[in-house]
């Protein structure tokens, strides 16, 4: 039901481009988001009517008479009945505060057990009429240190025009992407270009470039049996989901949001 209400929408729409090397599992439906994937999240926050705040780093989270009280890096903290975290696993256990003494021993060692991959992405924008000569839109590599996946990002999601210049994604290996961490992104975008120039010799030079690190970018293993979500704290509610509670797929994302919102149902 989820897909047909984006696909009804225009938000998304099945995948028609050519992709080399995707792994296709029998039965299943590919789709591309035509306005890229936040396009999706922007469709939901606007259906929920929500007053949405954006930019906000959250340092720490503490009781107080009863609420929770969110403190962020700029600003003064405010104050909630309930507080849902979808961030990284990791990041929740970073955050200061009442929180810390919360977590019990038990779903401390959940959380600590959970790990992701890290990758870099890196954007390559082209002027309007630029023509990038390949006959695929998106392509997995498998025989390259650094590159996994390439894909010409206007053609996969199948919008392209005149007007509006192509763009090409990159994303590194996984291995490329935990080795190069914590390395100068300059650097870390030289290398990336170089292998890309082997792959694509016939690339144009773009007009701008961007290099994106990715620090958590799929859950390679989730909090045991994938409940979907955990509750920390019941009065006042501090709860927390997300793909670290499942896995890193849309559907993953959906069972986990259907399952916070269960359990946040019955605390109202």
């Amino acid at each position: 039901s989820f897909y047909e209400e984006l696909v009804s929408h225009g938000v998304l729409k099945p995948l028609t481009a050519p992709v080399e090397g995707m792994v296709v599992r029998e039965g299943s439906c590919n789709y591309v988001a035509p306005q890229g994937i936040s396009s999706v999240v922007k469709y939901y926050l606007k259906q929920s009517g929500a007053d949405v705040s954006y930019e906000q780093h959250v340092t720490h989270i503490s009781l107080r008479d009863g609420k929770w009280e969110v403190s962020r890096k700029v600003g003064p903290p405010e104050l909630f009945d309930i507080v849902i975290l979808t961030i990284p696993v990791p990041q929740i256990l970073q955050l200061q505060g009442d929180i810390v003494n919360i977590i019990n021993e038990s779903q401390k060692q959940q959380l600590e057990s959970v790990s992701y991959s890290s990758r870099y992405a890196l954007g390559l924008f082209y002027e309007a009429g630029t023509r990038i000569d390949v006959p695929w839109a998106a392509q997995y590599i498998t025989d390259n240190p650094c590159i996994r996946f390439i894909s010409i990002d206007n053609k996969k999601r199948n919008i392209e025009s005149p007007e509006v210049g192509p763009s090409l994604v990159v994303h590194t290996t996984v291995t490329f992407g935990s080795e190069y961490l914590d390395s100068d992104p300059a650097e870390v975008q030289q290398i990336i270009l170089s292998h890309l120039e082997r792959i694509v010799p016939s690339l144009p030079k773009p007009s701008s470039i961007k290099c994106h690190k990715w620090r958590y970018s799929q859950v390679t293993k989730a909090v045991p049996n994938c409940p979907g979500q955990m509750i920390l704290h019941t009065q006042p509610l501090l709860i927390c989901g997300g793909d670290g509670f499942t896995r890193s797929n849309f559907d993953g994302c959906i069972e986990s949001a259907m399952s916070l919102a269960e359990a946040v149902k019955s605390h109202l």
